[in-house]
Parts: structure tokens; sequence; C-alpha cells
């Protein structure tokens, strides 16, 4: 399979194993409900590291990942800042911001993209989906790494998404009027999209004609693309209930069914020969009771999804300002969510920007009573002023200027019009007279050989809160063991010992398993280990007898939870693994740096 190339993926191929992790420290004033690591979050700090501060909790357990990075028009300004250790990295890859001159910026975009992509991957479940807004800049280099990365098999659909209104005439060549999202499954035959709603417009297709009691009924073609050499037995005679006449299919276009299902679905009143019973062919019934869900296309216009210029609108009202010029609609996220989760799903967005993923989540969990989370992370400054000010704005209500608009007239600009333009003219002076008093202005306007009058007026209003909590995070000082060593930087008893679970067992902590006391705690139930953790974030303690693993408390462990071996965590331990053994106590000790105090042992 062809692979892509770029100035430094030998040196980033790896570089998620190297992030260090960092712990996440929650932010009560910031919060909205109690704080807590287990339910909504939204993380201010660098999304690489983010990443791997979610994986000893979140690691194969998010069902739905969307991310809007940035798509390297060279008007954006973003920087490459990774830190990666190497001298020829560092020689190119600064914190400049990358520009339209920069002739490597493909390169630092895919050097920025990878490692954080290895990490998506790692935390996305077995039956989860990514999907990815891009545009034509980055969305084929995107697909070649994502085919390395989720395997090349594991892609869905790149879906074409609307998202302007009006063509942009000062365009060059072309108007660019769709951005891609990229979807891919973390294992293609586990994931199964979720079937659409049916729209109003979808529904007016149904009708009655016949008074069937049955109800509302559209109509297929009873023939399908098969040829009579293709599908002999598909090509038959049926008869016309009405008129007695023999009626046969195109021998290019056979029935659609067989003799014995045609009699079938003949015998339940199925088949629709015309208002009259005199149709040359007949057509299939279809109820709109038993229509179902409507499979999702790969063209979204943005009459459904909504465009960024709504989008922007949406944003100003929430937070009374909008600093992107390509928002993603409220929309466009609720139809991502209606395919890709359910009423529990775990869905994150790493480069979250204005909040709308929360947001979307959020409106999703009123509509039907689910109880999806959501994992925001934004590295910008405005992540609290703006990221989650949005979503403490949507869970407890806001009020809003807004404009409200009212059509008074629309009508198609014909020469004839232009020929009577006096009496055009008289037509919207009187709708001004007329309507004015009841609007702040009335805007006239022709677009597209269309005449538009429409009053509009300036409200204010209050849209109610939609409920919930998240935990707003900041990242914590990286756990370095040297520093450990020195007692530079002492992490918290959850967050070490959440990173400790999961590197020695690949598998995610569950933070209500979490029981400590006195700096002693246990921290799981793996596949094959009870995990426990002997630590205090305090010097005193840790160079302290108190630290240390003992034949007693050994044998406490293994009471307290039997059935399975035991690992515990601890500085130190004072008694041996031979006298564990003899002792028959199913105790492993894995030490911690801390076990390079002195420590009187003999005692």
């Amino acid at each position: 399979m062809p692979e892509l190339s770029f100035k430094g993926k030998e040196f980033v191929f790896n570089h998620h194993l190297a992030v260090p992790h960092r712990p996440l420290v929650p932010d009560a004033a910031k919060s909205v409900g109690e704080a807590r690591l287990d339910g909504n979050l939204i993380i201010h700090g660098d999304n690489l590291h983010a990443l791997k501060s979610l994986l000893p909790m979140y690691a194969g357990k998010v069902d739905c990942i969307f991310i809007d990075p940035p798509y390297n028009t060279g008007n954006e300004g973003w920087c490459y800042n990774d830190n990666v250790n190497s001298p020829m990295m560092q020689q190119w890859l600064n914190e400049n911001p990358v520009g339209i001159e920069d002739g490597l910026r493909h390169d630092k975009w895919c050097a920025m993209m990878w490692p954080r992509l290895r990490l998506l991957h790692e935390l996305l479940g077995d039956t989860g989906s990514i999907w990815i807004t891009l545009d034509d800049n980055e969305v084929h280099r995107a697909r070649m790494m994502l085919d390395v990365i989720f395997g090349d098999g594991n892609f869905v659909a790149t879906v074409c998404w609307q998202n302007k209104v009006s063509p942009a005439n000062d365009s060059k060549y072309f108007s660019d009027d769709f951005d891609y999202i990229i979807v891919y499954a973390k294992n293609k035959v586990l994931w199964l999209p979720n079937g659409l709603e049916r729209t109003e417009k979808q529904e007016a297709y149904y009708s009655n004609p016949d008074a069937d009691p049955r109800g509302y009924w559209n109509s297929a073609t009873y023939t399908c693309n098969k040829s009579k050499s293709e599908r002999p037995n598909l090509y038959y005679e049926i008869k016309n209930p009405i008129t007695g006449d023999a009626v046969w299919p195109s021998e290019s276009a056979v029935w659609r069914y067989s003799k014995e299902t045609h009699a079938e679905v003949e015998a339940e009143g199925l088949l629709y020969w015309g208002a009259n019973g005199t149709a040359k062919m007949p057509r299939l019934k279809r109820f709109l009771s038993n229509a179902g869900s409507v499979v999702p296309r790969t063209v979204w216009s943005y009459l459904d999804t909504g465009h960024t210029q709504g989008a922007m609108t949406e944003l100003k009202a929430l937070v009374g300002e909008s600093p992107f010029q390509t928002p993603k609609p409220l929309s466009l996220l609720k139809r991502i969510l209606e395919i890709a989760t359910n009423e529990h799903s775990i869905i994150l967005d790493s480069f979250a920007g204005s909040g709308t993923t929360a947001h979307a989540v959020l409106a999703a969990n009123q509509k039907d009573g689910g109880e999806r989370k959501f994992i925001l992370v934004e590295c910008e400054e405005y992540a609290d002023n703006l990221t989650a000010e949005r979503v403490r704005r949507v869970i407890g209500g806001y009020d809003f200027q807004g404009t409200q608009r009212e059509e008074l007239l629309k009508k198609s600009i014909t020469f004839t019009d232009l020929k009577n333009s006096t009496k055009l003219l008289q037509q919207i002076a009187s709708i001004e007279n007329m309507e004015s008093h009841r609007f702040d202005k009335i805007e006239k306007k022709v677009k597209d050989g269309e005449l538009l009058v429409e009053g509009v007026k300036s409200i204010t209003d209050r849209v109610e809160g939609l409920g919930g909590s998240f935990t707003y995070c900041t990242l914590g000082e990286a756990i370095d063991m040297e520093k450990m060593l020195t007692g530079e930087n002492l992490p918290g008893f959850e967050q070490l010992g959440a990173m400790l679970y999961y590197m020695a067992t690949n598998e995610v902590i569950d933070p209500a398993m979490i029981v400590e006391k006195d700096g002693c705690g246990y921290l799981g139930e793996s596949s094959s280990f009870h995990v426990w953790l002997i630590y205090k974030p305090e010097l005193d303690f840790l160079k302290s007898r108190d630290s240390a693993l003992t034949l007693s408390r050994a044998k406490a462990f293994a009471a307290e939870k039997p059935g399975k071996r035991h690992l515990v965590f601890a500085p130190a331990k004072f008694v041996s693994q031979k006298v564990l053994d003899e002792e028959r106590v199913p105790v492993e000790f894995a030490p911690l740096p801390w076990a390079l105090y002195r420590i009187d042992r003999s005692r």
C-alpha cells in the first residue's frame, strides 16, 4: 500500500509514546456541577498532552471522535511546538506561525497531526468512529495517514458538506462550496451507522390517494436493474386485476421479485395500478409506518446541516462574538451524533474551538433522555471565556439580542417587471407605508433574479438551558520520575494511580473503584490482577517505613480481594518475593522510584 512521506516522519512516528503523562487538574470555580474526572470534561491545554492524559481512563472507551483541525490554508497562523527531541526537527519545526510562504507547511501539518491521530486511535473504542473536517489543502494527506494508522479497510466515507450559501464571486478559479468530512471506523466490521430521522419534506412524499386503511404510502418501481439474461426467473407475465391485460417487464429491467414472492405481494395488496387501475405497469406500495430511518448519504446540503455563516450567527447570539471565520454549525454536529452515537456514547473533540460539539451532545441528551458524555480539549486562551462559557450558557440558559425577519414580498423579476418598474416600486412603497410601524426597518434586495422585501426587527429573547454539567480542567506538571525522586513534583494519589494502573495492565481504570485511606489504596481489578498503591504526595511519608510493603500488608490485601494475584506499587518493601511465595501470599511488588531513598530496613 502506498504511504505518505513527509519531512520528520521518522522522528514523529512514535512520538506519542514519549509524550509525558500530565495529570488533569480540576478547577471547580470554572466548572458547572460537581468537579469529577469521569463526567463531561473541558480541558484547557495542549491537545497532544491532554490526549495522553486521557489514556488511563478512556483508552478504547470513546465512541465518537469529531475534530476540526487547522485546514492549513496558510492564513491560519497555527504553530508547530511539539518539542520533538531531535536536532534535525528542532532546526525547522519551531514556534513561528506556519504561513503561506512556508515551503514545509504541509510537512509540519503532517508532523503535527501524526502523533495526535495515533493517540486518538488508542482512545477510540472498537465500535467507534472518527470524523474529521478538512478542505482540499490537506484532505488527501490526511487520508493517507489515516489509511496507515486506522487501516485502509476501515475507511467508511468522505462526506461532502455544503458549507456556503452563496458562491464566492471573488474566487480566481472555482468557488469552494464544500468541506470534506472524512469518516473512519476503528473496526469497520463492528461499526454500523444509525439511520437518520425522516424530515417533514421526506414525509411529504407519502400520501393516501386510495384511502388505504394502513395509512400513508409512497410507491416504487416494480422492476429492478437486472436483465432477462441475468435473472430469467424474474421475467414472467403478470395480469392487471382490473383490465385483465397481460403485462411483461422490459427484457433489460425484469421484475423485482420471483413469481412466489410476487404472489405474496399481490395477496397483501401492495401493488398499485394507478388511480383508475388501468396503468400499464404496477408500482410497489411502501407505507410510511414501515419506512424506518433514512440511510445517510455522502452529500450534505446546508439546508439540512447548516453553514459557516449561520454558525457565526449562532455563536454571536450565544457569547456575543465569533473570533472564528468558519465555526461549525450546531446542526452539522447534531447530524454526526445522530449517525455515530447512542444514548450512552462518549464523544471526544480535541480541537474544540467554539464548543459546538458539547452543545450538540447536550441537545441530543435533552431530545432522547440520553446520558452521552463529552470531552473537549482546547489549547488557546479562549478555552474558558469562549469554549467553556458557551457550554455554561447552553446548560443554564441565556438572554440574547437577535434579529427577527418576516418576508413581506418575494417575486421573481422578469423583463415585464422591468418595463413596468414604476408599478413595482409603487407596490414596494405601499408595503413600506403599511408595515413600517411593525419593524425597525424594511430591507429590499434583488439576488439571483429574485426580489425580496423583508421586515427586520431587533428582539431580546431568552433561551432556556439544556441542563447538564462539566468539569473544567487544566494540565498539571508532567509526571517526571527524576523530579519525583527529588520531591519536586509529586502528583496526587488518583492521578499517579491511574497512570500506573494503565501502564501495568494496558487497561483503563474505573475511578469509582479507587479507594484510598492514609496513603494506602486500592486502584481496581484488571483482567489479571488486583492493583494497589502505597503512596502519599509527601516526601516525609515516602521516606518513612509506612510507605513500604510488609508481609502483614500483603496478607491483608490478599484477604480483602481474593481470587486473583495482587500487584502492589510502593516505594519499598520489607518482605522478599521468596517469603511471599513460601507463605502462599499471591502478591507481586512493583517498586516506585522512591525506593532509592535511604530507608532503614534493619528494623
